[in-house]
């Protein structure tokens, strides 16, 4: 017996083929993310309660980062200001590559200002992908402005970038339920 989808995912047969079943499946895991942070206190948004030591709000920033880093700054070749941000760093240097890195969220910076910037790079991602062939090869430039790159399609990247998106939003759901516990105790 097949269990229902969730509410809001996309169903099968969308217009757009591959892309917009990739377009659609972004917009429904960004929702997800955006709507389970949003219902968290401010407190909570700050709170880290798995191993890793994220809270949910440096999540969010971390996937805001990590998608801009993926379409904007390593397909599209464009520099991209802060764009390792979600660390708390602007340098070019990947930061989870040092002992003791973790992602960062500063004092001013809140749900709905990650929100907002979340749903400029979501129209970007999405012309990008409805409007390039997913075969496409990422650009020098930006990420790869001394011209060394490794041969990476629009396909490659967005499922990366999906991946993220669903292995974050499983780790958000287990840290959501834990603060929500932790409230009622």
């Amino acid at each position: 017996m097949s269990s229902p989808a969730e509410a809001g995912e996309p169903r099968p047969g969308l217009d757009g083929g591959e892309a917009g079943h990739l377009v659609a499946y972004l917009a429904f895991l960004r929702g997800q993310v955006v709507e389970a942070v949003g219902s968290l206190t401010p407190q909570q948004q700050r709170t880290a309660v798995l191993p890793s030591g994220w809270s949910p709000l440096e999540l969010l920033s971390h996937l805001l980062h990590m998608e801009r880093r993926w379409i904007r700054w390593r397909f599209l070749g464009e520099p991209v200001d802060e764009p390792w941000g979600d660390w708390g760093r602007t340098g070019s240097a990947d930061p989870s590559e040092h002992a003791g890195a973790r992602w960062r969220v500063p004092e001013d910076v809140d749900v709905a200002g990650l929100t907002t910037r979340l749903v400029e790079q979501a129209r970007t991602t999405e012309e990008v992908l409805t409007g390039t062939p997913l075969d496409t090869l990422a650009r020098t430039g930006g990420r790869f402005a001394d011209g060394a790159t490794v041969p990476t399609t629009l396909r490659w990247i967005a499922f990366h970038v999906l991946h993220e998106y669903s292995r974050h939003a499983g780790h958000l759901d287990a840290a959501v339920e834990l603060l929500r516990d932790r409230g009622r105790a």
